[in-house]
């Protein structure tokens, strides 16, 4: 069981290594509003997978490739990872009124209320929207064979979990302290549109690899 342990948290963080649009929404998140606010972006991202690999370890197998639920959130999924990099682009311009984008999220104090909900909110429909996540947990979970323990399973599930809010943390710690921030400061409107855009084609691709299903 041990072995078997360490083999899926070893598979687990290589995927986590591989930047996705969870992931840059968090860099985004932190160059515009510092390490403090990014975090609650972290905790959404973890809360949406800690849900399906929930669903995956308890055998709750909802979505197939080729089914049309795995289509429609494909779609929703794109089309709000291109609503979040349109903002990013559009939102670009306005981080370069100040040093490094500073301010009332410099990191040195916590969000306001409203900002820390809604970049919880942000980082839980983009998690939750993003159907690989499915897939991956369902796949994984399927490796699992029946000699594995209800105990083990939720191990793994825990474990899991805190790996993608410990890193995405990392990511959020690193992007949005202070001192990179001001150090990249006039390259923030650049690199905050770069997210966007990437977050834009991230949305397209889903979109479009959703038509291409029919």
């Amino acid at each position: 069981m041990l072995q078997l342990f360490v083999w899926v948290a070893a598979a687990h963080f290589l995927a986590l290594l591989s930047p996705g649009p969870d992931f840059f929404l968090v860099v985004r998140t932190a160059l515009a509003g510092g390490w403090r606010r990014a975090l609650w972006t972290c905790v959404g991202i973890a809360a949406a997978n800690a849900l399906f690999i929930a669903a995956a370890l308890g055998g709750m197998s909802l979505l197939a490739p080729d089914s049309l639920l795995f289509r429609l959130l494909q779609v929703a999924g794109g089309l709000y990872l291109i609503h979040l990099g349109w903002a990013s682009w559009r939102q670009a311009a306005a981080a370069a009124l100040e040093p490094a984008g500073l301010g009332a999220f410099s990191g040195t104090g916590p969000a306001p209320a409203a900002d820390r909900w809604r970049s919880l909110r942000e980082g839980f429909v983009s998690g939750a929207l993003n159907p690989k996540n499915a897939l991956f947990y369902a796949s994984l979970a399927a490796l699992l064979g029946a000699e594995v323990t209800t105990g083990w399973r939720w191990l793994m599930g825990a474990w899991m979990v805190l790996a993608v809010l410990g890193w995405d943390s990392l990511v959020a710690a690193a992007a949005g302290h202070d001192r990179v921030r001001r150090r990249f400061g006039r390259w923030l409107p650049a690199l905050t549109r770069g997210c966007g855009a990437v977050l834009l084609a991230s949305g397209c691709a889903m979109v479009g690899a959703a038509g291409l299903r029919r």
